[in-house]
């Protein structure tokens, strides 16, 4: 959500690293908002970027173009934790004349956090929603879900469109970068690529995404299913997602 008035804004995408989030509120005070600039936040397409550009970059750009008056700076993770397109991004953005802080997770940094929310039980929305603001808040959440066995596995990165989390049980576990996010280690690629093997999995990507190769992979290692959407979810995915849920 994009807090409403003129008041100045820090963004930021993918996973920066912790204390280059830290070192910029410091310096421009704990009061500026962040903001994620990969979530679809209504902006109008900036026109900017090919029509075959994955979803979640555009909204990078959109974003950055509707809010370019507010944004302090944008911390951009443009390292193996993200993709060569979040690096490319950074490179028009700072060309515009923005303020960028480019972040490259090392492996040195790497944390080894518990999976709570990848493991717990409840809605795949709201425990996506949970490990992705610990980007920015990192403490140890009071509210944590019950665990539980895995009966589905969603892998990939939070969906453009969320849509396609609703079809899936309370007992789906999380895999991919969303867990390896919650795991402090976002271009960790061994638990990037793990699952479950006996779960059935439907691996997503937004179209045009480059993680695209390693969901095709994984679906025909583990017998899943691989599935990508451009912009929103549409009847057939839904349908399909739906009926690989129903029949394992």
């Amino acid at each position: 959500m994009i807090p409403i008035g003129d008041s100045r804004l820090i963004g930021y995408y993918g996973f920066p690293r912790r204390c280059l989030i830290a070192g910029v509120r410091e310096d421009l005070g704990p009061d500026l908002e962040l903001v994620d600039l990969d979530i679809d936040h209504g902006a109008p397409d900036s026109g900017l970027l090919p029509v075959t550009t994955c979803r979640i970059i555009s909204n990078i750009m959109n974003n950055a173009i509707l809010l370019k008056d507010r944004l302090e700076v944008i911390i951009a993770a443009v390292g193996e934790g993200k993709c060569d397109r979040g690096r490319n991004i950074s490179f028009l953005l700072k060309g515009m004349g923005l303020s960028v802080i480019e972040s490259r997770f090392c492996e040195e940094e790497w944390e080894d956090r518990e999976l709570v929310f990848s493991t717990g039980m409840g809605t795949l929305a709201g425990r996506i929603d949970r490990i992705m603001a610990s980007v920015t808040d990192p403490s140890i959440s009071s509210d944590q879900p019950p665990k539980c066995l895995p009966t589905h596995g969603f892998w990939g990165v939070p969906p453009n469109d969320y849509r396609i989390l609703d079809l899936f049980p309370p007992t789906t576990h999380l895999y991919g970068w969303i867990r390896c996010v919650e795991a402090g280690r976002p271009s960790d690629m061994a638990l990037e690529s793990f699952v479950d093997k006996q779960v059935p999995t439907v691996f997503f990507t937004q179209s045009f995404c480059a993680k695209q190769d390693l969901a095709h992979y994984l679906a025909e290692k583990y017998g899943g299913i691989a599935v990508d959407c451009h912009r929103e979810i549409n009847d057939s995915i839904l349908a399909k997602v739906e009926a690989f849920i129903a029949l394992s």
